[in-house]
């Protein structure tokens, strides 16, 4: 199984409609606050070096495998990013 975490921060309005987006489209996600979640988000920039958000990663259960999606390097717009999840999750 693989697990979909969303890196948002509060006052983000292209997280919120990322986050809304997902419910719409029945896609269960985890979300991590990138001021709450400080250190984990400082490692995602460095792999991705990539600062925006909405940012993913993707984590296969059970494993260390991960996909990491940043906006601007993987994706433009946020209907490319659940074509995205879409197909990891498929």
């Amino acid at each position: 199984m693989k697990h979909v975490l969303v890196f948002t921060m509060d006052g983000c309005p292209h997280c919120t409609d990322f986050k809304d987006m997902l419910t719409k489209e029945g896609i269960e996600y985890i979300e991590a606050d990138i001021n709450e979640n400080e250190e984990e988000y400082s490692l995602f920039v460095k792999v991705t070096d990539n600062e925006y958000v909405p940012a993913i990663m993707i984590i296969e259960e059970g494993t260390t495998d991960a996909k990491f999606y940043a906006p601007d390097r993987d994706f433009q717009e946020l209907e490319e990013a659940i074509t995205l999840i879409r197909e990891q999750i498929a």
